[in-house]
């Protein structure tokens, strides 16, 4: 159990310090470009796995070919969302904003799954809901259009935790994962290469770092799940808002003021709410 919940931490610290490679990068570079790279890399690993668990021909059998492409549309589209709200936003504001979307994945999955939400889930979603509001502050005059950027990535990233739900019912780790890399791979190398500038050395190195660390902290991720049940783990990725405010102020400086950490907590308090609530059941399950 703890080896599973230091794996599960080590993923969240890899993925903070991956953003801060982003935001770095988004100053110079089109999101595309650089999204492309992660994606090249990521299909020879999708690939290359296919292979080792069956095959790739098997592995490319689905039943929902069309959820499978609007799932792997919505990841890449979330990914690129919110890289490009780094250049506008912290990482701690980002991420604070972001950190609604399981929220959000929850009141979609009682309005399109039919579950079962129930009054302790919906109170969480309220203080959720209010934290997001004193982190954007409407009508104080210090609302920043940017601030929808994280937002908007969360609701594409909650949408896409939805169709993942639908689609791995009946395909596999192994089959969702290779539809990812491959569409992602086309739809990014589509933008990539229009944008595309030449890196310098150094450039490259960061560039080469994003890629790897995103696969590193899924697998990571993956084997913490060999540890520890994910219910047990959820809490734990909250964690990646304190990494991330961590090395904000550390790598640029930059500290969330007390509205935003006011925000925040109720935004992770909502969330941990809901977590502890008891478990949601579909109304039409089997």
């Amino acid at each position: 159990m703890n080896r599973g919940i230091g794996l599960c931490l080590l993923a969240m610290l890899v993925f903070a310090s991956q953003d801060a490679i982003t935001k770095v990068l988004v100053q110079d570079f089109a999101v595309a470009q650089f999204i492309m790279l992660r994606y090249w890399l990521f299909l020879v690993f999708a690939l290359g796995y296919a292979h080792l668990r069956g095959g790739i021909a098997l592995a490319a059998r689905t039943r929902h070919p069309w959820l499978q492409l609007l799932r792997s549309l919505l990841s890449v589209g979330e990914i690129a969302i919110f890289s490009l709200g780094l250049r506008y936003l912290g990482l701690a504001e980002s991420h604070a904003l972001f950190a609604v979307f399981p929220l959000l994945a929850m009141a979609l999955a009682g309005a399109v799954l039919g579950e079962f939400i129930g009054l302790r889930r919906w109170l969480a979603a309220a203080v959720g809901f209010a934290g997001t509001l004193v982190i954007l502050r409407p009508g104080q005059g210090l609302f920043e259009l940017a601030a929808l950027i994280p937002l908007s990535a969360a609701l594409a990233f909650a949408v896409y935790n939805l169709v993942t739900r639908l689609v791995s019912r009946e395909d596999g780790f192994t089959t969702n994962m290779l539809y990812m890399a491959a569409v992602g791979a086309v739809v990014s190398t589509v933008f990539g290469l229009q944008a595309w500038q030449p890196p310098s050395p150094g450039e490259w190195g960061l560039m080469g770092l994003l890629s790897v660390s995103g696969i590193i902290a899924h697998l990571f991720l993956v084997k913490a799940l060999e540890y520890a049940p994910a219910g047990v783990l959820q809490p734990f990725n909250y964690s990646l808002l304190i990494f991330a405010m961590v090395i904000g102020l550390v790598v640029f400086g930059d500290f969330p003021d007390t509205w935003t950490l006011v925000g925040a907590a109720l935004v992770v308090a909502g969330g941990c709410y809901a977590i502890g609530a008891p478990k949601l059941t579909n109304s039409s399950a089997v």
